[in-house]
């Protein structure tokens, strides 16, 4: 019978998208890892691959169809031997089912002759702990058909998703019983709401003033900080940063790069930096889990990046590990593609420290939000000339950069925050200690 195919989940935050282009039309025929369509999710357009084989026999959603549901279906998929007249008839299975019982049926004169009722689809699957496995429509109706356990199951299609190849080999198993549900916990109490879309625009009645819808991307950004400033217990550590040394060997590095086409921006210095003080104090180096810390091993650092109607932070894996070059070469390279939404979610997921720079835009300094799980942000101001007292205790000028680094208190302490803040200093002020 016809199957489905379905609006995927391509990122865990993921609620709806946008379908912005089909790569097939009707009557293409597909394959398992195929391209079919082009999917704007909150964060990227991505590109979406069939997981099962046949001919497309409907297209349901159209292009640039925006709020599409996860698990809507938006194409039809034939089987061999199918035509467009069984979508009809597929279609209609529900309500026939709802309508009428075997009685119904035997009073109605069916006859041997009359085709028999075709079974409705199997319902999406879900594991014991509630949550859902992703499996395409015709793995799970042969699933239904030998009495296999979805959850028992590897996916090998695309994000792990169960696929036909997966079920048809697999040896029938007794699914696992339910477990009883516990009762539901009180509702916790909810933070006040603000005043609603039509109070906020009746205040404004008699002045001119134009609507700006919200897409997906800036809907996800209200909700996680919102989230985050409510959620994440905040505090702040600042310091002021003598930059000469830095901008000294920069030029230096510079010039000498200059045959192989790389120019080092200040930015790929305090990447550096960051990563080099997360391995100095590990105990740093976390994430928030809940009910637990995670300690990571390498410095996965996270950058923002200022897009039109938002923003990104790629992560840089293994910063530590790193030339500077390469830092450079890398984060112009996700800086570029995020600009473009063409980022994959393994490319701005994850890390465990970000770093936000708007010296460029000329503001001194400034308090970040933390991103969870991360542990910290960095917030960098843009860098001076100020008159500071030196070792020697002279008056002298320097360029100075001022710097807030905003805290998860669940992870890091003050002191174990202060700590990793002097790493980042001692490094920025003595640059040549990070190639050593």
């Amino acid at each position: 019978m016809p199957t489905e195919i379905l609006m995927p989940a391509l990122s865990p935050t993921m609620e709806e998208g946008t379908l912005a282009k089909w790569l097939v039309k009707e009557g293409d025929t597909v394959s398992s890892g195929d391209l079919i369509a082009e999917i704007e999710t909150d964060k990227a357009t991505m590109e979406f691959e069939a997981v099962d084989e046949g001919v497309v026999g409907k297209i349901l959603i159209a292009e640039g169809s925006e709020g599409v549901k996860v698990n809507t279906p938006i194409a039809v998929l034939l089987e061999e031997g199918e035509s467009a007249d069984d979508i009809t008839t597929a279609a209609a299975q529900p309500e026939a089912a709802a309508a009428a019982d075997a009685g119904a049926a035997a009073a109605s004169g069916g006859g041997s002759d009359a085709p028999a009722a075709p079974a409705t689809p199997a319902p999406a699957a879900a594991a014991a702990d509630g949550s859902r496995i992703f499996a395409s429509p015709l793995a799970r109706r042969i699933a239904a058909d030998k009495g296999l356990d979805l959850s028992a199951l590897s996916g090998s299609g695309p994000r792990g998703r169960i696929v036909k190849a997966d079920v048809e080999n697999a040896t029938a198993a007794p699914k696992a019983e339910a477990k009883t549900a516990a009762p539901a916990a009180a509702p916790a109490a909810s933070a006040p709401a603000g005043p609603s879309a039509d109070a906020v625009a009746k205040m404004y009645e008699g002045r001119e003033f134009e609507e700006v819808k919200l897409d997906g991307m800036r809907k996800t950004i209200a909700a996680r900080l919102t989230e985050a400033k409510q959620t994440v217990p905040h505090f702040y550590l600042r310091r002021d940063i003598q930059l000469d040394a830095l901008l000294k060997f920069r030029a230096q590095l510079n010039k000498q790069l200059e045959t192989r086409g790389v120019k080092l921006s200040v930015n790929d210095f305090i990447i550096k930096a960051v990563a080099l003080a997360l391995q100095a104090v590990p105990d740093a180096n976390a994430v928030w889990a809940g009910d637990r810390v995670l300690k990571m091993k390498a410095s996965d650092v996270a950058v923002a990046v200022a897009i039109e109607g938002g923003l990104f932070t790629p992560v840089l894996q293994d910063s530590e590990l790193k030339s500077l070059s390469a830092l450079s070469a890398e984060m112009k390279d996700l800086a570029a593609r995020a600009r473009d939404r063409k980022l994959a979610p393994h490319e701005y997921q994850g890390g465990s420290f970000a770093i936000s720079n708007l010296g460029m835009f000329g503001i001194d300094n400034f308090d970040a939000i933390v991103n969870p799980p991360h542990a910290g942000i960095l917030a960098v101001g843009a860098g001076s000339k100020k008159p500071v007292v030196g070792a020697d205790s002279e008056l002298k000028v320097a360029t100075v950069m001022s710097v807030t680094m905003s805290v998860d208190h669940r992870v890091i302490d003050g002191a174990l925050g202060a700590q990793l803040l002097q790493a980042i200093v001692e490094n920025l002020e003595n640059p040549m200690v990070m190639l050593a």
